[in-house]
Protein backbone atom coordinates (compact mmCIF):
# COMPACT_ATOMS: atom_id res chain seq x y z
CA UNK A 1 0.00 0.00 0.00
CA UNK A 2 2.98 1.90 -0.62
CA UNK A 3 1.09 4.18 -3.42
CA UNK A 4 -2.25 4.44 -1.26
CA UNK A 5 -2.05 7.86 0.03
CA UNK A 6 -0.95 10.52 -2.15
CA UNK A 7 1.81 13.77 -2.25
CA UNK A 8 0.40 16.89 -0.90
CA UNK A 9 1.36 18.52 -4.07
CA UNK A 10 -0.09 16.72 -6.73
CA UNK A 11 -3.49 17.96 -8.31
CA UNK A 12 -6.43 17.07 -6.65
CA UNK A 13 -8.92 14.78 -9.08
CA UNK A 14 -11.77 14.18 -6.70
CA UNK A 15 -12.78 15.92 -3.06
CA UNK A 16 -14.87 13.44 -1.25
CA UNK A 17 -17.24 14.76 1.54
CA UNK A 18 -18.14 12.01 4.09
CA UNK A 19 -20.07 12.66 7.32
CA UNK A 20 -19.95 11.04 10.86
CA UNK A 21 -23.18 10.92 12.60
CA UNK A 22 -24.51 8.70 15.35
CA UNK A 23 -24.94 9.57 19.39
CA UNK A 24 -22.48 11.08 21.67
CA UNK A 25 -19.50 8.81 22.59
CA UNK A 26 -20.08 5.69 20.07
CA UNK A 27 -16.40 6.76 18.90
CA UNK A 28 -16.74 9.09 15.97
CA UNK A 29 -13.67 11.37 16.51
CA UNK A 30 -11.66 8.23 17.52
CA UNK A 31 -12.63 6.51 13.70
CA UNK A 32 -11.55 9.60 12.44
CA UNK A 33 -8.53 10.75 14.29
CA UNK A 34 -6.90 6.68 13.26
CA UNK A 35 -8.01 7.11 10.22
CA UNK A 36 -6.78 10.67 9.49
CA UNK A 37 -3.59 10.08 12.04
CA UNK A 38 -3.34 6.87 12.95
CA UNK A 39 -3.67 8.22 16.46
CA UNK A 40 -6.13 7.13 19.73
CA UNK A 41 -6.67 9.12 22.38
CA UNK A 42 -8.23 7.34 25.57
CA UNK A 43 -9.42 11.04 27.17
CA UNK A 44 -10.97 12.25 24.07
CA UNK A 45 -13.63 14.84 24.60
CA UNK A 46 -17.11 15.14 23.05
CA UNK A 47 -17.14 16.88 20.17
CA UNK A 48 -18.52 20.38 20.12
CA UNK A 49 -20.63 21.95 16.87
CA UNK A 50 -18.42 20.37 14.22
CA UNK A 51 -15.38 19.66 12.74
CA UNK A 52 -13.38 17.74 9.81
CA UNK A 53 -10.28 16.70 8.85
CA UNK A 54 -8.88 15.68 5.10
CA UNK A 55 -6.59 12.75 4.17
CA UNK A 56 -5.60 12.71 0.45
CA UNK A 57 -5.31 8.85 -1.07
CA UNK A 58 -4.83 7.32 -4.56
CA UNK A 59 -7.47 5.03 -5.81
CA UNK A 60 -7.16 3.56 -10.10
CA UNK A 61 -4.29 6.16 -9.97
CA UNK A 62 -6.72 8.85 -9.60
CA UNK A 63 -5.73 11.37 -6.90
CA UNK A 64 -8.45 11.51 -4.18
CA UNK A 65 -9.14 14.29 -0.95
CA UNK A 66 -11.01 12.92 1.17
CA UNK A 67 -12.84 15.47 3.83
CA UNK A 68 -14.23 13.55 6.75
CA UNK A 69 -16.95 15.57 8.64
CA UNK A 70 -17.37 14.95 12.30
CA UNK A 71 -20.07 15.52 13.70
CA UNK A 72 -21.49 16.09 17.03
CA UNK A 73 -24.01 13.61 18.89
CA UNK A 74 -25.60 15.61 21.48
CA UNK A 75 -29.29 16.35 21.09
CA UNK A 76 -28.73 19.88 21.44
CA UNK A 77 -26.03 20.15 18.19
CA UNK A 78 -28.25 18.51 15.83
CA UNK A 79 -29.73 21.79 14.81
CA UNK A 80 -26.10 22.81 13.74
CA UNK A 81 -24.92 19.76 12.31
CA UNK A 82 -27.86 19.41 9.92
CA UNK A 83 -26.62 22.01 7.26
CA UNK A 84 -23.56 19.71 6.77
CA UNK A 85 -25.10 16.87 5.48
CA UNK A 86 -25.43 18.97 2.39
CA UNK A 87 -22.67 18.46 -0.09
CA UNK A 88 -21.83 15.11 1.59
CA UNK A 89 -21.87 12.07 -1.00
CA UNK A 90 -20.85 9.66 1.45
CA UNK A 91 -21.53 8.87 5.18
CA UNK A 92 -20.90 6.51 8.31
CA UNK A 93 -23.69 5.55 10.60
CA UNK A 94 -21.43 4.66 13.91
CA UNK A 95 -22.88 3.14 17.04
CA UNK A 96 -21.35 1.24 19.85
CA UNK A 97 -21.80 -2.13 19.60
CA UNK A 98 -21.78 -2.02 23.47
CA UNK A 99 -24.44 -0.01 23.58
CA UNK A 100 -27.74 -1.12 22.42
CA UNK A 101 -29.44 2.06 22.24
CA UNK A 102 -27.08 4.26 20.09
CA UNK A 103 -28.03 1.40 17.62
CA UNK A 104 -31.88 1.65 18.45
CA UNK A 105 -31.02 5.80 17.47
CA UNK A 106 -29.66 4.24 13.66
CA UNK A 107 -33.28 5.00 12.47
CA UNK A 108 -33.52 8.03 13.47
CA UNK A 109 -30.15 9.05 12.31
CA UNK A 110 -30.87 7.52 9.35
CA UNK A 111 -33.63 9.42 8.48
CA UNK A 112 -32.37 12.50 9.38
CA UNK A 113 -29.84 11.97 7.09
CA UNK A 114 -31.56 10.95 4.12
CA UNK A 115 -33.99 14.47 5.10
CA UNK A 116 -30.55 16.93 4.55
CA UNK A 117 -28.27 14.39 2.32
CA UNK A 118 -28.64 13.80 -1.61
CA UNK A 119 -30.74 10.92 -1.98
CA UNK A 120 -28.22 8.63 -3.74
CA UNK A 121 -25.64 9.83 -0.99
CA UNK A 122 -23.70 6.31 -0.39
CA UNK A 123 -23.90 5.13 3.52
CA UNK A 124 -21.90 2.11 5.61
CA UNK A 125 -23.35 1.46 8.93
CA UNK A 126 -20.15 0.98 11.65
CA UNK A 127 -20.46 -1.09 14.45
CA UNK A 128 -17.58 0.09 16.82
CA UNK A 129 -15.73 -0.73 19.98
CA UNK A 130 -15.57 -4.66 18.13
CA UNK A 131 -12.23 -5.20 20.76
CA UNK A 132 -15.17 -5.19 23.62
CA UNK A 133 -16.50 -8.61 22.13
CA UNK A 134 -17.38 -9.78 25.84
CA UNK A 135 -19.72 -6.98 26.28
CA UNK A 136 -21.42 -6.83 22.94
CA UNK A 137 -24.79 -5.86 23.14
CA UNK A 138 -26.00 -5.79 19.30
CA UNK A 139 -25.82 -9.12 17.55
CA UNK A 140 -23.94 -8.62 14.13
CA UNK A 141 -27.00 -10.36 12.54
CA UNK A 142 -29.00 -7.23 13.97
CA UNK A 143 -27.09 -5.13 12.32
CA UNK A 144 -26.30 -7.12 9.06
CA UNK A 145 -30.18 -7.41 8.74
CA UNK A 146 -30.43 -3.71 9.60
CA UNK A 147 -28.01 -3.03 6.76
CA UNK A 148 -29.79 -4.93 4.39
CA UNK A 149 -33.01 -4.20 4.61
CA UNK A 150 -31.75 -0.32 4.08
CA UNK A 151 -29.26 -1.53 1.28
CA UNK A 152 -26.65 0.24 3.44
CA UNK A 153 -22.90 -1.28 3.63
CA UNK A 154 -21.77 -2.90 6.83
CA UNK A 155 -18.63 -3.40 9.06
CA UNK A 156 -17.41 -3.88 12.70
CA UNK A 157 -14.82 -1.85 13.62
CA UNK A 158 -12.63 -0.72 16.70
CA UNK A 159 -10.82 2.62 16.85
CA UNK A 160 -8.67 0.96 19.90
CA UNK A 161 -7.09 -1.93 18.24
CA UNK A 162 -7.03 -0.28 14.69
CA UNK A 163 -9.42 -3.00 13.23
CA UNK A 164 -11.12 -2.38 9.76
CA UNK A 165 -11.10 1.56 10.31
CA UNK A 166 -9.13 2.12 7.13
CA UNK A 167 -10.72 -0.73 5.38
CA UNK A 168 -14.03 1.02 6.21
CA UNK A 169 -12.98 4.07 4.59
CA UNK A 170 -11.29 2.49 1.72
CA UNK A 171 -14.32 1.11 1.21
CA UNK A 172 -17.35 4.00 1.22
CA UNK A 173 -14.47 6.21 -0.89
CA UNK A 174 -13.62 3.76 -3.66
CA UNK A 175 -17.45 3.04 -4.05
CA UNK A 176 -17.92 7.05 -3.96
CA UNK A 177 -15.15 6.67 -6.71
CA UNK A 178 -16.56 3.76 -8.42
CA UNK A 179 -19.97 5.30 -9.39
CA UNK A 180 -19.23 9.10 -9.90
CA UNK A 181 -16.40 7.20 -12.52
CA UNK A 182 -19.25 5.35 -13.71
CA UNK A 183 -21.29 8.36 -14.46
CA UNK A 184 -18.85 10.16 -15.96
CA UNK A 185 -18.52 7.41 -18.09
CA UNK A 186 -21.80 7.21 -19.77
CA UNK A 187 -21.87 11.35 -19.57
CA UNK A 188 -19.35 11.39 -21.62
CA UNK A 189 -20.65 8.60 -24.00
CA UNK A 190 -24.26 10.08 -24.33
CA UNK A 191 -22.59 13.71 -25.12
CA UNK A 192 -20.69 12.29 -28.03
CA UNK A 193 -23.42 10.29 -29.79
CA UNK A 194 -24.59 13.96 -29.24
CA UNK A 195 -21.74 15.48 -30.41
CA UNK A 196 -20.70 17.17 -27.76
CA UNK A 197 -18.59 16.04 -24.87
CA UNK A 198 -18.86 16.92 -21.07
CA UNK A 199 -17.83 20.18 -19.78
CA UNK A 200 -14.78 20.58 -17.63
CA UNK A 201 -16.60 21.71 -14.15
CA UNK A 202 -19.50 19.87 -14.63
CA UNK A 203 -21.41 19.00 -11.74
CA UNK A 204 -21.66 15.13 -10.99
CA UNK A 205 -24.45 13.83 -9.36
CA UNK A 206 -23.92 10.46 -7.53
CA UNK A 207 -26.67 8.19 -9.36
CA UNK A 208 -28.71 5.37 -7.08
CA UNK A 209 -26.94 2.30 -5.30
CA UNK A 210 -27.17 -0.65 -6.69
CA UNK A 211 -29.14 -3.29 -4.82
CA UNK A 212 -26.29 -5.43 -3.71
CA UNK A 213 -24.50 -2.79 -1.87
CA UNK A 214 -25.50 -4.28 1.56
CA UNK A 215 -24.60 -7.40 1.07
CA UNK A 216 -21.04 -6.46 -0.44
CA UNK A 217 -20.62 -4.08 2.87
CA UNK A 218 -21.14 -6.81 5.06
CA UNK A 219 -17.63 -7.05 6.80
CA UNK A 220 -16.68 -8.17 10.39
CA UNK A 221 -13.79 -7.27 13.03
CA UNK A 222 -12.06 -10.26 14.65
Amino acid sequence: MSNLYGDYNQKIDYVFKVVLIGDSAVGKTQLLARFARNEFSLDSKATIGVEFQTKTLIIDSKTVKAQIWDTAGQERYRAVTSAYYRGAVGAMLVYDMTKRQSFDHMARWLEELRGHADKNIVIMLIGNKCDLGTLRAVPTEDAEEFAQRENLFFMETSALESTNVETAFLTILTEIYRIIRRNTLTSNDEGESSGSGLLTGTRIIVPAQEPEAGKKGCCFGA
